[in-house]
């Protein structure tokens, strides 16, 4: 047991607790920024990352995913905030989506991730950067207004609208917040240079961040004008836990909305997180796997908590995962190390997070976007075929234009749609055969024939000429559907009027003089 102790105190020191810190440098701006971009306080967002450390980590089998707020969830978060009008009632989705979450774990359904085709998920993925790159512009270009995204896309670019967001735009942009932007973008651009490697020392979003602070501190002293407004950096309360807003428990069962969109949250958070631990397995040298189901459990407990306590929804996330692989992390120990260090950051340097300016939060979020959605993605899609890109494109422009759930929902359809097409062609062949020196037509059954083969069946049939001769082998079948069955003993019966001979191998007849 002494042994054992040492063992796992000498690993997080020598190996865990600097990947812990790195973590924590990577995730500090990125949980302000994700709260940003949900339309959440942002003490909400580094709960959420403090609740991903010091609990998930714990329960988890994964050893080196890290959880915390995801970009890929604040599409519907900021839209359920918005459409529940309360944070309060919010959170009461936060701990549905936990719930769900939960059942899905307890009884083993962590395989949910493998039915939803890659192109959509890819898709979802890709409109969600787009919305966050958007969302980010105002921000960016200092505009501090809050209400500036509750109307929605389509209704922001409206000719009744546009030219009134063009002046309120040209009313709050700010020099000092454009300077700011631009050099935190140009920053992340040089570091993903290969040239920069050296320099990975330092995680990109801190060191963004310190630019950012200090371009403004020479602002303030150089008395140029470009100073940011209040307005326009980060604003954490001295206490933040003795302003933490709690869930109105008792409004659980008051409104349909808080189940249904924390069954959406619960379904979202899932496939990213499935789909994070996966990734983030391939990458572990040890080639440790983790338990999926396990992995659901820790998380609907995590999300329950952050409900709870006033959090957002969290998942495992690929950008905390791989800076933790990065960094040499060994054990889940450096996961719960980087939860400590953000628990004591918010307890200890409050102070220090408000000098943070909003633009530079915006532009790491932009570049997580543009990371979401690369050209390349859009090209490797083209080059899959039609088959996987219009899924991809559709989902896309579904969820830019209406929301997640419809995007996904309609993309999926898509999806299946060209599985059942591949259906129709691929069980049953139609051929021309010499059989006995007279010409026969030769229709091959293979494996499955199912009922979504009888449209174009009865069509091939009733084509078949008189005075002609046909054989329908299904005797490598494993399974014939009755209603093709039917269809062939309805073809026998006429076969004869037609004076057509019919020769079956392998299929059983039905009797279909009762079917009306």
């Amino acid at each position: 047991m002494r042994r054992t102790i040492k063992y796992y105190r000498i690993i997080w020191l020598k190996h865990d607790l600097p990947a812990g810190l790195s973590v924590f440098l990577v995730a500090l701006p990125l949980c302000l920024g994700i709260a940003l971009a949900s339309g959440a306080p942002l003490y909400s967002g580094l709960l959420s990352g403090i609740i991903g450390g010091l609990l998930v980590s714990l329960i988890s089998g994964a050893q080196l995913a890290v959880s915390g707020p995801a970009a890929g969830l604040t599409t519907v978060v900021a839209a359920s905030i918005i459409s529940l009008g309360d944070f309060k009632i919010f959170l009461l989705a936060v701990m549905v989506a936990g719930l769900f979450q939960l059942v899905l774990g307890v009884f083993k359904l962590g395989s949910i991730a493998n039915y939803f085709p890659s192109s959509v998920i890819k898709g979802m993925l890709a409109a969600i950067g787009i919305i966050l790159i958007i969302k980010q512009i105002p921000i960016a270009l200092g505009y501090d207004q809050p209400d500036f995204w509750t109307s929605g896309l389509l209704h922001l670019f409206s000719p009744k609208n546009i030219a009134g967001n063009i002046k309120e735009f040209n009313k709050h942009v700010t020099r000092g917040t454009l300077i700011i932007t631009f050099v935190s973008l140009i920053i992340l651009i040089l570091l993903q240079l290969p040239a920069a490697k050296k320099l990975k020392i330092i995680p990109a979003p801190l060191l963004v961040v310190m630019a950012a602070i200090i371009t403004n501190f020479i602002f303030n002293f150089s008395a140029t004008g470009l100073s940011l407004k209040p307005t326009q950096l980060v604003n954490i309360p001295d206490n933040i836990f003795s302003n933490i807003s709690f869930p109105a428990i008792s409004k659980l069962f008051s409104n349909a909305e808080i189940w249904k969109d924390g069954i959406i949250i619960g379904l979202l958070a899932t496939l990213e997180t499935l789909l994070c631990v996966e990734a983030i397995d391939k990458l572990d040298k040890r080639n440790r796997i983790t338990p999926v189901n396990r992995e659901l459990v820790a998380q609907g407990i995590g999300n329950i908590a952050c409900g709870l306590l006033g959090a957002i929804p969290i998942t495992a996330v690929v950008v905390r995962g791989s800076a933790n692989v990065d960094a040499g992390g060994r054990t889940k120990l450096s996961a719960f190390t980087h939860g400590l260090f953000l628990f004591l950051a918010v307890l200890l340097i409050p102070f220090l997070l408000n000098k943070i300016p909003y633009a530079a939060l915006a532009a790491i979020l932009i570049s997580t976007g543009y990371n979401l959605t690369k050209p390349k993605l859009f090209r490797n899609m083209w080059s899959l075929g039609w088959k996987q890109f219009m899924p991809f494109i559709l989902t896309i422009i579904v969820i830019l234009l209406t929301d997640l759930l419809i995007g996904v929902s309609i993309g999926l359809l898509l999806s299946v749609y060209f599985i059942l097409r591949n259906n129709f062609k691929a069980e049953y062949k139609i051929t021309k055969k010499v059989i006995q020196g007279i010409e026969t037509e030769y229709i091959k059954l293979n494996s499955n024939v199912t009922f979504l083969n009888k449209v174009k069946l009865r069509k091939a049939l009733d084509d078949v000429p008189e005075y002609s001769s046909i054989t329908i082998d299904g005797g490598e079948c494993n399974f014939i559907d009755y209603d093709i069955l039917e269809i062939i003993s309805e073809f026998e019966n006429k076969a004869h009027n037609r004076h057509i001979e019919l020769t079956l191998i392998g299929i059983e007849r039905v009797n279909v003089t009762a079917v009306h």
